[in-house]
């Protein structure tokens, strides 16, 4: 089970931290990722992690403002969101693959949390 928090409404250049909290034992061998989903869009990947943390990847749209990362000890991993847009408006799920792929595919992924909403005003 996963469990989604720290969006909110932000202004245009400000940050925020979403957390992804996961329940059973196993979360330390499963790779995450970060998808967003706005009104009328498909839903989007925008971060991954493998089950250590040492491989990440990024959507263009977010590289070099975004970071994921993970604390396995914590059973948690985040989302650190700087220099956000108006357009990063979107519902921010969290979703886990315990097969521990590398995947931007939503598809891939086994479980899903809540989703947390994320509004940047311009």
């Amino acid at each position: 089970q996963l469990q989604a928090s720290g969006g909110g409404l932000v202004q245009a250049g400000g940050s925020l931290r979403l957390s992804c909290a996961a329940s059973g034992r196993a979360f330390s061998s499963y790779s995450m990722g970060w998808f967003r989903q706005a009104p009328g869009k498909e839903r989007e990947f925008v971060a991954g992690t493998s089950w250590s943390g040492a491989n990440t990847y990024y959507a263009v749209s977010v590289k070099g403002r975004f970071t994921i990362s993970r604390d396995n000890a914590e059973n948690t991993v985040y989302l650190t969101m700087n220099s956000l847009k108006p357009e990063d408006t979107a519902t921010y799920y969290c979703a886990a693959d315990s097969r521990g792929r590398l995947t931007s595919a939503w598809y891939e992924y086994d479980y899903w949390g809540q989703g947390t909403q994320v509004t940047v005003s311009s």
